[in-house]
């Protein structure tokens, strides 16, 4: 009985020995996947961190992930092979990119579908999407759709061989088969999590890479105005202390120098002065340009005359270096619409710096149609300049230094003013150039006027026939001759250097010019005199000068009286603000002396022929 009755203990261990082995084998295949997923994981991550850590290229990162990818689960998989195929978008044909490393070697066989064999493959294989989606629908799955980048439309494919778990094992049952498939689907997923990851490192460390090159070029940009305005205050300097030297010296008690030298010592402070109104013109002409608030005046230009005109203001220094000026002028030149003023400065600043670095030999001007574009080349024999050099020429705030030269004058704004004022013209400035051969530099500007152009020059002509509807040009007084007395001025005006200036002029022309400094002044001074002309300054003390054209015009006794603004406000739409308030004309400062005694005369012959 006791027998008989531990035979059914005997045989509960019996039957229960087969489930262990099978719950123990579960665990183990369990704990393959679990260490298999960790360590591809933790793969990906070597390759994230290494990513993060420098700025590689994108396809060599991401091409480190792929080949990690089939090695670790070439690995997980006990041998099998592994391989990833790549489509380019909307092919039909693809190639084996990655294959696992221990096969890279390998003698390779191509795809059987027909046979089920498992398949091995060589890299640069040619390979259908038609055969890899007929095997993806094979049981168990040896192809798996690994991803496909939106931007580049590229397909990815993993394609796996017979897998076995163990060594020894040639085939795996449907629990196996299982935890294989969710080995590859989970890998896939972090596959591309990894991707992800690093295309957003990537995308980060571009964006501080692009903020390193702006704080570079910022730290760049911030050093040239340094030395810009270290060159600006320096050369600004150089004319200002011969101004004031030479003043003091015509001022000074018990200087008593002949008749002769005080010219000369006069015509140094002129020519001083005109330099520092050229550096001054140079900074605020590229700061209108930078700012788009450059006015362009557009008008058809007889260019022939223009040029004659322009190599008569560098004759004297061209003459004084012994150098030869040229001019060759096609026949077939005749007109081009551009601005007259603008255009001169141009070929002004090619023309001085042309003779300021010649020391001997030629310097000229060459003016010729090509196809539709007016060509202006103006060329020397000078030093010339280096291929380095040259792409330094049209950079703000950069002056090349050239030891064979003199030291430069100016700011270094004169060719980058040049070249922005021929792009505004629709044109280009080109440069041709070697060192100690000379240098040649074009204008190219279209002899055809663009449709805004012609739009401008009707919208000007329009506005000039408002403003003068008889066309009539007043007589300017030349230097000397003598105007009606009677003709009252009434100067507003709170600088007492530029009032000193206004009224010896215009008394020098026979004007009788009353001065007042404030706002209070002026209506103190209007209820005594009837002016034919108010000059106004737009800055007062007291009050704003176009605050003051607006009361007088709404002052019936007052209203009819031509009124000139003048000021130093010189920037893109100042005239305009001036006009709008009520002047009659404008004239910014420095002014100049001859247009102002040209509109003097104007507006005050108007109101005696009234």
């Amino acid at each position: 009985m006791q027998q008989s009755s531990s035979l059914p203990e005997q045989n509960a261990q019996i039957d229960a020995t087969p489930k262990l082995l099978k719950t123990i084998q579960q665990l183990q295949a369990e704990l393959w996947l679990e260490s298999s997923l960790n360590q591809i994981q933790s793969r990906f991550s070597d390759c994230l961190l290494t990513a993060s850590a420098t700025l590689p290229q994108a396809t060599t990162k991401e091409a480190e992930i792929c080949q990690t990818l089939v090695d670790e689960l070439h690995q997980a998989l006990n041998g099998d092979e592994v391989a990833i195929a790549l489509f380019p978008s909307q092919s039909a044909i693809g190639k084996i990119s990655y294959v696992c490393s221990s096969v890279h070697s390998q003698s390779l066989e191509s795809v059987d579908t027909t046979t089920g064999n498992a398949p091995e493959w060589q890299l640069e294989q040619e390979i259908l999407l038609e055969d890899l989606q007929q095997i993806e629908t094979e049981q168990p799955p040896k192809v798996w759709q690994l991803m496909e980048d939106a931007t580049s439309g590229v397909r990815g494919w993993l394609l796996v061989g017979t897998v076995n778990l163990t060594a020894n094992s040639d085939s795996l049952n449907p629990g196996q088969t299982q935890l294989v498939t969710q080995l590859i689907t989970k890998t896939i997923q972090h596959f591309n999590t990894a991707l992800t990851q690093l295309r957003q490192i990537q995308s980060w460390q571009q964006r501080f890479q692009e903020l390193a090159n702006f704080n570079q070029e910022l730290e760049r940009t911030n050093q040239l105005k340094n030395q810009f305005l270290a060159n600006t205050s320096h050369e600004i300097r150089t004319p200002l202390s011969s101004i004031i030297g030479f003043t003091h010296l015509l001022l000074a008690q018990g200087y008593n120098p002949g008749k002769q030298r005080q010219q000369e010592y006069l015509n140094i402070i002129q020519s001083s002065g005109k330099h520092l109104l050229a550096l001054i013109n140079d900074i605020l002409d590229l700061s209108k340009i930078e700012a788009n608030q450059l006015e362009v005046q557009w008008e058809v230009i007889d260019v022939p005359p223009l040029c004659q005109n322009v190599l008569a203001l560098v004759k004297e220094k061209a003459a004084n270096k012994g150098l030869k000026l040229r001019l060759e002028l096609d026949s077939d030149v005749k007109t081009i619409v551009a601005d007259p003023l603008r255009l001169k400065q141009m070929l002004l600043n090619l023309l001085f710096n042309a003779v300021k670095f010649t020391s001997q030999g030629s310097v000229g001007l060459s003016v010729k149609t090509q196809d539709v574009n007016l060509w202006f080349t103006v060329w020397d024999t000078g030093i010339g300049i280096s291929k380095e050099n040259q792409a330094l020429l049209f950079k703000p705030y950069c002056q090349i230094v050239n030891s064979a030269a003199p030291r430069d004058e100016g700011t270094g704004l004169g060719l980058v003013v040049t070249k922005k004022l021929a792009e505004i013209h629709n044109g280009t400035l080109e440069v041709e150039s070697e060192l100690n051969q000379g240098s040649r530099f074009t204008i190219i500007l279209p002899l055809k006027p663009q449709a805004e152009v012609l739009a401008a020059i009707e919208v000007k002509n329009a506005e000039d026939l408002i403003a003068n509807p008889e066309a009539t040009i007043s007589k300017t007084p030349a230097p000397g001759e003598s105007v009606n007395t009677a003709i009252e001025i009434l100067l507003v005006e709170d600088d007492i250097p530029n009032a000193e200036l206004i009224r010896s002029a215009l008394g020098e022309l026979g004007y009788r010019v009353t001065w007042v400094r404030s706002g209070d002044d002026m209506w103190s001074t209007l209820a005594q005199v009837k002016p034919a002309v108010i000059l106004m300054d737009v800055s007062l003390p007291d009050a704003n000068g176009l605050k003051l054209v607006q009361q007088l015009r709404e002052n019936p006794q007052y209203q009819d009286i031509p009124i000139i603004a003048q000021t130093a406000m010189a920037m893109k739409g100042d005239r305009e603000t001036c006009l709008a308030a009520g002047v009659d004309d404008y004239i910014s400062k420095p002014i100049e002396l001859p247009l102002l005694a040209t509109m003097v005369a104007k507006y005050s012959q108007k109101v005696d022929e009234g």
